[in-house]
């Protein structure tokens, strides 16, 4: 394998954590008297940060609520984060199996930093990470490549020499503007269409998939 270290999202490409994010936004917004929505309307809702999503979900004209219903979300979110939230069949042998081969493993999301680290230690504690970062204050946000760029030089790798994988065009255009090989997984909240639209170097339909799209990369996309 050229790639010498793999950077992952969570939501969506490590850990199938829609229902309970979705259940979270939708006891928000009932305690403030707004209309739900079906939970698989959240899978266009994520990817972006609580704050986009809160925007999402609250009806266009309510900004007025929007601290309010964040606030909720998080409170209720915070005691119900696994209570369905799983990692998706074989990620554990991915995570495995690029370990033991010597990648060095991060986790970058654009969930909040302190959600991200406590769900990446409660359901993944074998993993050698060597970063785990969500939303912070002061560094921006995925797609801006900043945060990618941060671990790679953290981990010690070239960008040319990392992966990013997820399942949103964040994912991608995020992979792209670090100058990583881009990587996306379809099990996730997004589908083909929109990862093919955003330069996905590669897609992967299963764990397995995900290796060899992984040990395939070319060296010539490793090393720009």
């Amino acid at each position: 394998m050229h790639l010498r270290a793999a950077l992952f999202d969570l939501d969506g490409t490590l850990l199938d954590s829609l229902h309970d994010i979705g259940a979270a936004m939708n006891h928000a917004l009932t305690t403030h008297g707004l209309p739900v929505h079906p939970l698989a309307d959240y899978r266009r809702f994520v990817g972006e940060g609580v704050r986009v999503l809160v925007a999402r979900a609250v009806p266009p004209g309510r900004q007025e609520h929007h601290e309010a219903v964040m606030a909720s979300y998080k409170a209720f979110y915070d005691e119900h984060f696994l209570d369905h939230t799983r990692p998706y069949p074989g990620v554990r042998e991915v995570l495995a199996r690029l370990q033991g081969e010597g990648v060095k493993l991060a986790v970058l999301s654009n969930k909040p930093d302190a959600a991200t680290r406590r769900l990446v230690e409660a359901l993944l504690p074998d993993v050698r990470f060597g970063a785990v970062y969500g939303e912070r204050s002061g560094v921006p946000r995925k797609p801006d490549p900043t945060a990618a760029l941060g671990i790679a030089a953290e981990l010690g790798v070239a960008p040319g020499d990392c992966a990013f994988i997820g399942d949103t065009a964040v994912d991608m255009d995020t992979a792209r503007a670090a100058g990583m090989y881009s990587v996306g997984v379809t099990w996730g909240f997004r589908g083909v269409e929109e990862l093919q639209a955003h330069g996905a170097r590669a897609l992967a339909h299963s764990s397995d998939e995900l290796l060899q799209a992984l040990a395939s990369a070319p060296r010539a996309a490793t090393r720009p």
